[in-house]
């Protein structure tokens, strides 16, 4: 993984003792809070419905075991002994004191980390999938040009003032598990006919009020031209951006009025100026950074330990786990292993405690190579394990209760924080969460309904991609209460969709029933081996609105 050099060191120190300052000057008056809002945004501190919460930047969604210790050291010493990973492979600590936060940056400055523009209307946290360098089916190892990307924009004086938040992902896999689609920018890198390093360049993309993917603005973009071309987007972007609207302010917005193919003209135009100039990167700057993604020095291995395979075959538990919480690995002998934040009713969706995060580093220490990397389903993964080693790590997390075999299952529901402590949510996210997952805790059954993703959103923000889950729900307010609408057929990867309203909102307590409903119609249309998300988009959505709202269908009340 990359580490700070002295440049990195120096800026990160002084945005803490800058942020000191304004601290102090707020507590004793000097600041209003309207003059201190920008500025505790751009740090990552937000005010929420019972304390502050902090949001720690975790670049590309990758930590060293040392530095997720000094996370569950802050946990301990400044929250309430957990952290909440999210889906923009960040974290944050819920119940912070202002005046305590100098010292909390202080501490992630002394690790390497930082919360510089996990919020504010600015280029946020440059997020990549979390198998990146090791997944079997990857091109190219996205993290060097990502790693580029968040030094390129750390405190980008041009940037720091957008119309709105400006989120990044890049990814090189054949299934792109990084959402790449759903971002303002998305970038597909990959290589060409002579083995030159390519990039595919969307913009526009979406999720909150007005859910969009991005749109091809440029393909076969030489890496050399990634920041300028970057760079490029984001002054058309800053030029002819709304301002007058938050909920008009996003690209998405100014990319669906000009269309796809005037943005486009209107970036090549303001390319051409910057091209060729002091952004341009050279092999000697991609080297630089590359050396900090290195291989870690795997050693010999068998594609098949022998007695790897013998746990295989005398414990089904443990195969089902492999099979759920395991991805493959470049390397032969090796698997990167997922870790479950979701162990059910017990724990909200990414919620890792002090003593957990402890423990993943340990574990990362004594059977990886000391990395933790944060997925966006709320997961950590160990991306470096050899197969001889996975017995025992099982074992280990099961002690944790880490080890819940239902990775990209439908109980694996990514879920915001909700009304319990956003105050822009509308709806409580958790309970609803614990509820569905509580229904469906049957192993057998999760395993028959195959790959099935669930996401829930309180409000319309969007911050649990629900318009991308193959089940979606979002929570809404009707004169004060709390109701939830389900969109069924949304994907991420290369597939991506947007999810569809299949009718009417369910109080809280009706969703569950509804969901079972759901899934009964998907079990009697469903081709052999058939997803959730390919049955709805071969039968459309009238057989599940008839079977989620019988009463209506037999009034003839549910239309196609």
């Amino acid at each position: 993984m990359y580490n700070y050099d002295s440049y990195d060191r120096a800026l990160v120190q002084a945005r803490v003792e800058q942020f000191r300052d304004q601290v102090a000057r707020r507590l004793s008056g000097e600041l209003s809070e309207e003059e201190f809002l920008p500025l505790r945004l751009q740090n990552g501190v937000y005010l929420q419905r019972h304390a502050y919460m902090l949001r720690v930047a975790i670049p590309y969604g990758t930590l060293s075991s040392d530095q997720l210790r000094t996370l569950a050291t802050i946990a301990d010493q400044y929250d309430r002994g957990y952290g909440h990973f999210t889906t923009r492979q960040n974290i944050q600590f819920n119940w912070i004191e202002l005046e305590q936060v100098p010292d909390i940056l202080q501490k992630l400055a002394d690790n390497d980390m930082h919360a510089i523009q996990t919020s504010g209307n600015c280029v946020r946290n440059i997020t990549t999938e979390a198998f990146a360098g090791v997944a079997e089916d990857e091109l190219l190892d996205p993290r060097p040009l990502a790693e580029i990307m968040r030094q390129w924009s750390t405190v980008n004086p041009e940037f720091l003032f957008l119309p709105r938040k400006f989120k990044i992902a890049i990814s090189s896999s054949d299934s792109d598990r990084a959402a790449v689609r759903s971002h303002d920018i998305g970038l597909y890198l990959y290589r060409g006919v002579g083995g030159e390093m390519l990039l595919k360049v969307m913009v526009g993309g979406g999720l909150g009020r007005t859910p969009i993917l991005n749109e091809t603005v440029r393909d076969a973009l030489p890496w050399q031209h990634l920041l300028t071309y970057v760079e490029a987007v984001l002054r058309v972007y800053n030029r002819y951006g709304r301002r007058d609207s938050k909920y008009k302010a996003r690209i998405k917005i100014l990319v669906k009025s000009l269309g796809v193919e005037t943005f486009a003209n209107e970036v090549e135009r303001e390319w051409e100026q910057i091209r060729d100039g002091v952004a341009e990167l050279t092999d000697e700057e991609y080297k630089r950074v590359a050396l900090g993604f290195m291989p870690p020095p795997y050693g010999r291995t068998d594609a098949l330990d022998p007695e790897y395979g013998a746990w295989l075959a005398r414990d089904a538990a443990f195969a089902v786990w492999v099979q759920n919480n395991t991805q493959p690995h470049k390397v032969l002998g090796y698997a990167s292993v997922v870790l479950s934040t979701k162990p059910g009713a017990s724990a909200p969706p990414g919620d890792v405690t002090s003593e957990q995060m402890r423990s993943v580093a340990d574990l990362a220490d004594k059977y990886g190579f000391g990395e933790v990397r944060v997925a966006h389903e709320q997961n950590l993964v160990l991306p470096d394990i050899r197969k001889r080693d996975l017995y025992v790590l099982w074992k280990a997390l099961q002690t944790q209760n880490l080890a819940t075999p239902s990775v990209g299952l439908l109980s694996d529901v990514i879920s915001c924080p909700g009304l319990d402590y956003c105050s822009l949510a509308n709806t409580r996210s958790l309970p609803l969460a614990r509820a569905i997952q509580q229904r469906f805790d049957d192993l057998d059954y999760l395993l028959n309904l195959g790959e099935l993703s669930l996401n829930i959103s309180g409000c319309m923000n969007a911050c649990g991609h629900h318009h991308i889950g193959n089940i979606g729900i979002l929570g809404v307010d009707k004169n004060g209460e709390e109701y939830f609408q389900i969109t069924i057929g949304g994907a991420q990867g290369k597939d991506s969709s947007i999810g569809k309203v299949i009718g009417r909102a369910f109080r809280a307590e009706e969703v569950p029933d509804a969901i079972e409903r759901l899934l009964s119609v998907y079990l009697s249309y469903r081709d052999v081996d058939e997803r959730f998300v390919d049955t709805v988009r071969r039968i459309g959505l009238a057989p599940f609105k008839g079977g989620v709202y019988p009463q209506e269908a037999a009034r003839g009340k549910v239309n196609a």
